[in-house]
């Protein structure tokens, strides 16, 4: 059986961490190189890191953090903002990365996956879906950092991404990220059920029971941002209580 993996995201603008409510009123978190250390040390499986004013401001990723952080850890990192094209994810990989993840960029132009993962293999590729409910049981896919409704239905673009290579899916919940009520367990399902690839859920973590929610909803992995970064629970502590629900995880 595959062990659940705990992932602790860095949303980084102007070279720092920062984490604020439903994308908006962000909040310093810190330097990225020393938190990403200390999340490896703490037990962290992966750790994905996301420049997301990069497309907003019509920038590349900032590829000398990546290098500076993927000197200091040693599990896989995930890198996305600002990249447009084939040469952009071959210098996030040259830098250091494991994997790549595509969100504007592959909505506005969706070959990058089938070419992508063609060149560097769909283990490499993540595609990240930013999703806002617009009406009842309906969530569209969001551009920009959020700022755009590129009025793409969430569960159709996660299947046509699996089609045209996507390794894995992250599918971050806008309606509850940063608010600790919990994942949007409803799109979650419903993602998880139609496509045969791993979603890392995103969004909403703020108990422990959120994290066996997500898992039983079908998520290969979970993510939080906030909860890890202000401390109000450790890797650990989120494992210990996985472990104790019968939940496999890594120590």
């Amino acid at each position: 059986m595959l062990k659940l993996r705990v992932i602790p995201c860095l949303d980084i603008a102007q070279n720092r961490v920062v984490k604020g409510t439903n994308f908006i009123n962000l909040r310093d978190a810190g330097d990225p190189v020393m938190v990403a250390e200390q999340y490896n040390l703490y037990g962290a499986d992966e750790i994905i890191f996301l420049d997301i004013s990069a497309t907003y401001e019509n920038r590349y990723t900032t590829v000398d953090l990546v290098e500076k952080t993927a000197k200091k850890i040693f599990i896989p990192l995930t890198v996305g903002g600002g990249i447009k094209n084939i040469e952009d994810i071959r210098n996030i990989l040259n830098a250091g990365a494991d994997k790549v993840s595509l969100n504007s960029a592959a909505v506005y132009n969706s070959r990058i996956i089938k070419d992508a993962s063609n060149i560097f293999g769909k283990q490499c590729i993540v595609v990240a879906i930013d999703a806002k409910m617009i009406k009842n049981n309906k969530w569209n896919v969001f551009t920009h950092g959020g700022r755009i409704d590129s009025g793409i239905d969430a569960i159709t673009w996660a299947n046509k991404a699996v089609e045209l290579g996507a390794g894995e899916i992250l599918l971050t919940s806008m309606d509850k990220d940063g608010t600790k009520n919990g994942y949007d367990l409803d799109l979650l399902k419903k993602i998880s059920e139609n496509i045969p690839i791993p979603v890392i859920a995103s969004g909403g973590a703020g108990k422990l029971n959120d994290f066996s929610d997500a898992y039983y909803a079908g998520a290969s992995a979970v993510l939080a941002a906030s909860l890890f970064h202000y401390k109000e629970f450790t890797i650990k502590n989120v494992k210990q209580y996985l472990k104790s629900k019968d939940i496999p995880v890594r120590f």
